[in-house]
């Protein structure tokens, strides 16, 4: 059932959280003091200065040079935070608080090769070879690294000597396609590129030394290309010379807020990837607060979420050791052997944290998995879910299958903001279904189609006021123009995501989608997410993608489903009809589709995510080529299907 309460805050949770503790040094430094976690959140967002200078000074961020302000100018676009500060945001992650030298830092699993421990003095000294070595190549400040690797220690040491110089870091993961890679990296024109031979997916070897050299031809601005041998362990040097031994002390640039310490890309479907700049001192202050006062991580913590080097959950989690936590890495299929992979992973590292996203939550339900009754999950506190909204039944799964006492978050943000903006918070209860607020310093509104604010209504989501890790800006846009166009040409001033939500009387919110893969059935709208959550829950069918064809006449329009069946069974009329009655019964009417078709694959990104607007301008006829980039998919073969429809008449 939606909106049932399944987990409430213990009665202690002010003096047992690090949220209760942040509201106490609030009232002792700051003489404020709120009633709840409303009114706090209120607080955040109205004033601005005093909230993000707080987030500075109760974390003791540590700085070169102190702010002259906390806010210059609070315009969006072109804000500017903390004016005349410097710091260095790998020096502050390496700082790791609570902690001491022999404590592990980073405890890595791979299919590739044995569980690796860095502890807190190991990960510093590794980042200390790392950075000389960058500078034996001649890296310096504003210069761009890039790695094609996947989540395993080394990437991280590269990532943080990068940023210790202030150079640029930006990642692909290695299952990426030649293509892809170089439609980001030919962008951003990195001067080292470090690259592994290749990797176990499950329990198959995937050999990446083609589609490297392939890259390096494409990438003329490469000096020097760095192997490191993961595959094959012995067959190249490069990483053991880059990081060999030697008296450079380990030293940070002190780099203004905003400099720029990581590129991140946008998924690509429809045109090249927008290349994404974050700041040191944004991505900072936006991490601290979220992994600590929302997440409740510290020293005492083991923070996982599963994610490639592809996708912004990787540079979110890599910020864990700032609050003090150990970060889990993992690398490989989490489905080999079987889903249960990483639920023992849980059980071996004793993670206190898991984050995953909500289609591998509704797999291991579709599955029958009960981990709590196979592992050991006694140190598990949080279990974070994202990437697509997680519908009430994974909610129910969670608390009857996992634990009954973890803190279910499901949040909602993106690569834009490199964090999440909508989510949990160990103050407030877990409802199914329902996200559970708008985090701290984020002003995110519901937009009614004239641009005034609606609750319990759907809504366009926007943010009304700045946040520190919004993009420093889009990598070779001088004048801000690709900037601005991306994000506040439809609101001036205010930030449009371009996801549906609805916010509550009580602050919940519900993501219902992309707002530009909306179903609009007679002037109503239908978001995605809720139709999946339907469709996939009947035991034929394995997948799904919905989108609405409008009808240029004005007419009702078509409403297609297309499904992929479990086990390659046929779509016969009984399963149309089983498939149009739950719609009808658990939705409404207006949900039962036009046509119902089966397809190999569903089309999705590298990070999983579906791609109904690129199969919406297939079949409205636009060419496979113009609809999608191919070498953003997981799986470009599974567009051929839409283009077969398309031909044969399906408009």
């Amino acid at each position: 059932m939606s909106n049932e309460v399944l987990w409430t805050p213990p009665s202690d949770v002010r003096q047992t959280s690090r949220i209760g503790h942040y509201l106490r040094w609030l009232e002792r430094e700051r003489g404020l003091a709120f009633a709840d976690y409303e009114a706090v959140r209120e607080w955040s967002v109205r004033d601005l200065p005093a909230f993000w200078g707080s987030i500075w000074d109760y974390f003791e961020v540590v700085s070169h040079t102190p702010p002259t302000a906390t806010i210059a100018d609070r315009h969006m676009p072109g804000t500017r935070w903390f004016p005349g500060a410097t710091l260095n945001y790998a020096e502050n992650v390496l700082r790791m608080p609570g902690r001491a030298g022999d404590d592990p830092a980073v405890v890595a699993h791979s299919q590739t090769r044995a569980p690796v421990t860095l502890t807190k003095d190991e990960l510093r000294e590794a980042v200390r070879r790392c950075a000389a070595g960058l500078r034996r190549l001649g890296v310096g400040p504003g210069d761009r690294v890039a790695a094609y690797a996947p989540n395993i220690p080394e990437t991280y040491v590269l990532m943080l000597a990068t940023a210790s110089l202030g150079a640029l870091f930006s990642s692909c993961a290695p299952e990426f396609g030649t293509r892809s890679v170089c439609d980001r990296w030919q962008q951003i024109e990195p001067k080292v590129l470090v690259a592994v031979d290749g990797y176990r997916y499950g329990d198959k070897p995937v050999d990446r030394r083609a589609e490297v050299a392939a890259i390096r031809a494409a990438l003329p601005s490469v000096e020097h290309l760095v192997m490191i041998d993961y595959l094959t362990p012995g067959s190249d040097p490069g990483w053991a010379d880059l990081t060999a031994p030697t008296d450079e002390p380990l030293t940070f640039a002190a780099v203004p807020f905003d400099h720029p310490l990581y590129v991140l890309y946008s998924s690509g479907t429809t045109g090249l990837p927008k290349p994404i700049v974050h700041g040191h001192g944004g991505i900072l202050l936006e991490h601290l607060k979220m992994l600590a006062l929302h997440h409740d991580l510290g020293p005492a913590d083991r923070f996982f979420w599963f994610t490639t080097t592809g996708w912004m959950m990787w540079n979110f989690l890599v910020s864990g050791p700032a609050v003090g936590a150990t970060i889990v890495l993992f690398d490989g299929n989490p489905g080999a052997p079987s889903l249960d992979t990483l639920w023992a992973l849980a059980e071996d590292t004793r993670m206190t944290y898991f984050g995953t996203s909500a289609p591998f939550l509704l797999a291991c339900r579709k599955d029958g998995m009960v981990p709590r009754a196979s592992h050991d999950l006694s140190a598990l506190r949080g279990l974070g879910s994202t990437g697509a909204p997680l519908p009430p039944e994974g909610f129910a799964w969670v608390y009857a299958a996992v634990s009954d006492t973890l803190q279910l978050q499901s949040l909602s943000g993106g690569t834009d903001v490199c964090t999440g903006f909508v989510g949990g918070v160990p103050l407030l209860p877990v409802r199914a279904g329902e996200i559970a607020c708008r985090a701290l310093g984020a002003a995110v509104e519901a937009y009614a189609p004239d641009g005034t604010p609606v609750i319990d209504q759907l809504g366009e989501l926007v943010i009304t006021e700045p946040m520190p890790s919004m993009p420093v800006g889009f990598w070779n846009d001088p004048d801000g123009s690709r900037y601005r166009e991306a994000y506040f040409d439809v609101y001036p001033g205010v930030w449009r995501h371009g996801d549906w939500i609805t916010i509550n009387d009580h602050g919940g919110c519900v993501i219902t989608g992309r707002s530009d893969a909306t179903l609009n059935r007679g002037g109503v709208r239908l978001g995605t997410a809720e139709f999946y959550s339907v469709v996939e829950g009947l035991p034929e069918i394995a997948d799904s993608l919905v989108v609405h064809l409008e009808d240029s006449e004005g007419g009702a329009g078509e409403l297609l489903l297309f499904v992929v069946t479990t086990d390659g069974r046929d779509l016969d009329g009984d399963l149309t009809a089983k498939i149009a009655k739950e719609l009808r019964t658990a939705l409404s009417p207006r949900h039962v589709p036009d046509s119902v078709y089966r397809v190999p694959g569903v089309p999705r990104t590298l990070s999983g995510k579906k791609l109904e607007v690129p199969v919406k301008k297939i079949l409205t006829g636009a060419p496979v080529e113009a609809a999608a980039a191919k070498g953003a998919l997981a799986n470009p073969e599974s567009l051929a299907a839409f283009e077969k429809l398309a031909r044969e008449g399906v408009s």
